[in-house]
């Protein structure tokens, strides 16, 4: 039995997901509000008016036949109206379409990108990848509003047809109604065809898109190493798949079309013979012949239908792979606040990924803690573990004797600041990329973090000085690193984390920058990821991990001592 369950989990799992995103695309498709309502308004106009227009013209041909002036003046007149009424419906179709699919897709988008920043680092699909589902998978799945309105009054004119017929002679409309079960299940097998293929397509140009993303971030490398040949291979590897998916997807709305063109061809000769039989039997007259011909189409015909269902195997595929990014795990925010204090940060049984491992750890208020160990012992992670960019698979992280999970976002971001070794920069100016954060210090506290991070000096040499835009200003690593150190300072409450930020600046500015963590910013807990000795010697206090645990912590002069120690910082012998 056991044996048993976990066979079906995996297809348990996919049905699932697959279940998942139909209420997203469910969900998309009611978001276009009231223009979904002005869409389905036009459309059952022009279907109505499509459904009632043969019979109309059966009229005005039997009037004609029949010698009456009058009473083919007044068919005529009924077929322009419905005429007129169709081609109004027509242009509200359009409107209604457009503005709802523009609205579908930016919600889906904006829901999308507000999943993307929640998940934050733990987000575990690729950049470039992201970017296409939002970009080209939302604008799929936006299509949802028309393609589920015009898909269900698509139903309309077959079903009117088969009304009217059966009116006009149940006979001919018994004919049309045999054949109808075989075009549903050509349909049914279409749009599930149709909706695996375009979301195959789509993963394949995710793929590309996740391939160049990763080589424009590094395209210092690929150019010192000679290799864009092999880069340019490399990411547009997909191409021929994309390729073949494509051609998948046009094959399967041709084999669809001649299938459909084949059946309504067949259906018309055995509706041309009965009705043709029913006319000579006196049943029926020219005019509903000619209408019976023309209701087989609106009965059978497979454009319209053949269309919706192509736009919604393709939303269906853009919301499967939206649905992907939703079911991404946001780690969930508490709406708790700090207690008064000064920064006191607690590990308690805390492992990580297999790399921390019942780490047990006290960061005392108000001290500069360095963190060092060999490469992969954890010290990044630890960081991140501090102020909640990852949560521990087991054990929890305290802040002034507060779980951090129970703690509103806005209370977390306003205790903890970081700094990191390649940091991103945001904002229009220079000023904007220090300001950046939960809220805008006041400009002279900016200016003064600047100052702590040796960053001011370089900024004033700008153009503008600190108005600079910001695209316009080329910055080494080490100034990079300065203004994000600057915008740590500036929003750090009761804690700091330097994340190897230092790692790109001379000695002698680190120096200055150290002097700033222990003299103005002493006032708050401080830690910090040190890969130098130097920076490690000036801390409080070392904290050395080693193999996921704590190994030794004490002061630098202390653990300077063991040989072991000195060897993390590549220093050998006595």
């Amino acid at each position: 039995m056991a044996s048993s369950a976990v066979t079906r989990s995996p297809v348990s799992h996919r049905r699932r997901r697959l279940q998942d995103a139909d209420r997203l695309l469910l969900r998309t498709a009611r978001t276009g509000g009231w223009w979904n309502a002005l869409l389905a308004a036009a459309a059952l106009t022009d279907a109505v008016a499509a459904t009632f227009l043969p019979i109309a013209m059966a009229g005005a041909v039997d009037a004609a036949l029949g010698g009456s002036g009058s009473g083919a003046y007044g068919a005529v007149l009924l077929c322009g109206g419905l005429i007129v009424a169709s081609a109004t419906a027509e242009v509200l179709s359009e409107l209604a379409t457009g503005c709802g699919q523009a609205r579908a897709t930016a919600w889906l988008r904006r829901l999308l990108v507000a999943r993307v920043l929640a998940a934050g680092p733990a987000l575990r699909i690729r950049p470039g990848d992201v970017t296409s589902r939002v970009v080209t998978g939302a604008a799929e799945a936006g299509v949802a509003p028309v393609a589920a309105t015009q898909a269900v009054v698509a139903a309309v004119p077959p079903v009117g047809a088969l009304a009217v017929l059966a009116v006009v002679d149940w006979r001919i409309a018994l004919t049309i109604a045999v054949a109808l079960p075989l075009v549903g299940l050509l349909l049914r097998v279409f749009v599930r065809d149709i909706t695996r293929t375009v979301h195959r397509y789509l993963a394949l140009q995710g793929t590309i898109a996740a391939r160049l993303a990763e080589a424009l971030g590094g395209a210092r490398t690929i150019a010192a190493a000679k290799t864009a040949d092999r880069e340019l291979a490399r990411v547009l590897a997909p191409l021929p798949e994309l390729r073949a998916e494509g051609h998948e997807t046009w094959d399967a709305q041709g084999r669809i079309a001649a299938r459909g063109l084949l059946t309504l061809l067949l259906l018309q000769v055995a509706v041309v013979g009965v009705a043709g039989a029913e006319l000579m039997a006196g049943r029926i007259s020219p005019g509903e012949l000619v209408a019976a011909v023309q209701y087989t189409g609106l009965a059978a015909g497979f454009g319209p239908v053949l269309s919706n269902l192509v736009r919604l195997g393709r939303a269906r595929a853009g919301t499967r792979r939206a649905a992907e990014v939703l079911a991404e795990p946001a780690p969930p925010h508490g709406t708790g606040d700090l207690p008064p204090g000064d920064g006191l940060l607690e590990f308690r049984g805390v492992s990580k990924g297999g790399v921390l491992h019942d780490l047990d750890l006290v960061i005392p208020s108000g001290m500069a803690v360095a963190v060092v160990g060999r490469s992969g012992t954890g010290k990044s992670l630890l960081a991140a573990l501090a102020g909640r960019l990852a949560d521990p698979d087991r054990g929890e992280v305290r802040l002034d004797g507060v779980p951090l999970p129970r703690l509103s976002r806005k209370a977390l971001r306003r205790a903890v600041g970081y700094a990191f070794d390649r940091p991103f920069l945001f904002g229009d100016t220079v000023l904007d990329a220090i300001a950046f954060g939960p809220d805008r210090p006041p400009e002279r506290r900016l200016r003064a973090a600047a100052e702590a991070a040796c960053a001011d000096g370089f900024i004033r040499r700008l153009p503008l000085e600190y108005g600079t835009p910001l695209k316009d200003v080329p910055m080494s690593g080490g100034e990079r690193q300065r203004i994000g150190l600057a915008r740590a300072f500036a929003h750090a409450g009761r804690l700091l984390i330097l994340d190897d930020a230092t790692s790109s600046l001379d000695t002698a500015t680190e120096l200055r920058i150290t002097e700033a963590l222990l003299g103005p910013l002493s006032d708050r807990t401080r830690l910090i990821i040190a890969h130098r000795a130097g920076t490690a010697a000036r801390a409080d206090l070392v904290v050395w991990l080693d193999g996921g645990r704590v190994r030794a912590q004490g002061p630098h002069r202390v653990l300077w001592g063991d040989p072991a120690y000195r060897a993390v910082f590549g220093v050998s012998g006595a």
